[in-house]
């Protein structure tokens, strides 16, 4: 097998098995984006430069979130791999040396320096003729003017994307300034000013009326995109704020900068408020946002609060069940990152509640058993997580009690105690709490009588257990139960008395008296 792309995006690896498993491939494109912390960029292209080949052809190499060298951060080595067209090395303690080394690759096209440690892009003059993609995105420790930036930039005529967006945290105003220029980026294609100050739609749509060819434009968390020239629904794609198609389009672009998914998922939050149509797509670019930044908490928030919007009522019933999975899936991994935050559990909690109604529906329509199993555990789960109140509306609906008393009746019959049974008690258990109205509901269908032919068949007969119903409480419930009117809970009541009395005096751990009071009733009848 020959390997031409490899990706080994968070991969656990030592810099010899990296050598071992990937440097004797003809790569042309490798993601070694956050590997863990053993290995090192200087490992990698140390490994990639054993490799003649590689030297000449390896034409992509995305190094995002690594370390530069354990030993020495001031190593140069991006020069061994000459054939180099597109870099990344975003998140990375990239400084200006380092830029300096890179702008000497001799094919580089495409060089992503986000969040780096440059202070001057000076260095890029020297690949001028040549680089037709660069993404600056918040380069914090930028100390050019404004001036002296755009003098650069204005030498890179070949330009096809421009990407200088930053998170709202520096007034510059180098996106106005940009957009001025009349005599910069001829041939620019894709221009992203996201996050910038002091934009406007006036300075944004003349600058791409000059550029005829123009594709995209980003305004995310800038004050413009909002004019009917910069919708994002003709051929000029726009990331933006002002309606689904911009924040459709941020989601997109911007799914990896924890920021802007953020701000995203903050307007689009505004705009599912009053939402009556299912949005898949929507909703698949929510669980991107919440799967790349698990551990953000803002971006937590904004996202369980989409979801709620996006699956509220009879939205949920339309949308794909993998990706309901995954949204349910992802919801529980963040409620283990942050167990204490009230307000995202308010969202989590209404999500629950449909969640289950839509599981009871879609359990009354199947009898497939492994199906049946599977819906029975995940209600048992989500009622567990529901407020008293909603576990009380849940539970008023007789539908949902009559289905899961249905699933106890046919264990019952069967003699067969199994994960099915085991899961709807335990859901009938976290209904019935708290809840007057389920509780008539499940005594109106014989619930009571069910319930004693489970302890009857399943809990009284198995010896080892006997102790553990001996409590008074218990005790005292069943005694009472063994008048009832109903025939059936007289017989089930008298059956697990017999059966705790059966063992002797010796295994009775309650007051003798009751045992001998017991005796007598059972006689009796």
């Amino acid at each position: 097998m020959r390997l031409k792309r490899a990706c080994i995006r968070k991969a656990k690896i030592s810099a010899v098995a990296f050598r071992k498993a990937f440097c004797h491939h003809k790569l042309v494109e490798l993601d070694a984006t956050g590997v863990n912390a053993d290995i090192t960029i200087t490992d990698i292209i140390s490994g990639l430069g054993s490799n003649k080949w590689i030297q000449q052809n390896l034409q992509c190499l995305v190094l995002n979130s690594l370390t530069l060298s354990l030993e020495d951060p001031y190593e140069r080595c991006f020069s061994q791999l000459a054939g180099l067209r597109a870099l990344s090395v975003t998140n990375v303690l990239f400084y200006n040396e380092d830029l300096a080394d890179v702008a000497s690759l001799p094919r580089l096209e495409s060089l992503d320096i986000s969040n780096t440690s440059v202070t001057d892009i000076t260095a890029l003059l020297t690949c001028k003729d040549r680089l037709k993609s660069l993404t600056m995105h918040h380069l914090k420790c930028l100390k050019m003017t404004t001036t002296q930036i755009l003098d650069v930039i204005r030498e890179l005529k070949y330009l096809n994307h421009l990407d200088i967006s930053d998170d709202k945290q520096f007034t510059s105003d180098i996106a106005l300034r940009l957009l001025e220029q009349k005599d910069i980026l001829p041939n620019l294609m894709s221009l992203d000013i996201s996050g910038r100050k002091h934009v406007t739609d006036k300075a944004v749509e003349a600058f791409i009326q000059q550029r005829p060819t123009m594709q995209f434009v980003g305004l995310l968390a800038t004050d413009a995109g909002y004019s009917e020239f910069l919708t994002g629904e003709g051929n000029l794609k726009v990331s933006g704020e002002a309606n689904e198609t911009q924040i459709s389009e941020a989601l997109k672009r911007y799914s990896e900068r924890a920021f802007f998914v953020r701000e995203a998922l903050f307007h689009l939050f505004s705009l599912t408020h009053v939402m009556e149509k299912t949005k898949p797509e929507i909703l698949k670019l929510v669980v991107i946002g919440m799967r790349n930044h698990p551990l953000n908490l803002p971006v937590q928030l904004a996202a369980s609060a989409c979801v709620f919007n996006l699956t509220k009522q009879d939205l949920a019933a339309g949308m794909p069940v993998r990706l309901l999975a995954d949204v349910t899936h992802l919801l529980l991994k963040a409620m283990e990152h942050f167990p204490n935050h009230q307000q995202k559990l308010g969202f989590w909690s209404q999500f629950w509640f449909e969640a289950a109604k839509l599981v009871m529906q879609w359990l009354c329509n199947h009898e497939d058993q492994n199906m049946q199993r599977m819906a029975v555990a995940i209600i048992s789960i989500l009622a567990a997580k529901l407020s008293t109140e909603q576990t009380a509306q849940l539970g008023a609906e007789l539908f949902i009690v009559r289905q899961l008393l249905q699933i106890v009746k046919q264990k019952t019959n069967q003699n067969l105690v199994d994960t099915t049974l085991k899961f709807t008690l335990s859901a009938l258990w976290n209904l019935t709490d708290e809840s007057p109205t389920t509780c008539r509901h499940f005594i109106e269908n014989q619930g009571l009588e069910l319930f004693m032919r489970v302890l009857e068949n399943n809990i009284a007969e198995v010896k080892e257990l006997h102790s553990e119903l001996m409590w008074k409480d218990f005790i005292d419930h069943i005694s009472k139960l063994l008048h009832s009117v109903e025939v059936e809970v007289s017989y089930f009541a008298a059956g697990i008395i017999a059966h705790l009395i059966s063992r002797g005096e010796q295994a009775w751990t309650l007051s003798r008296s009751q045992r001998t009071s017991l005796l007598e009733q059972l006689v009796q009848k």
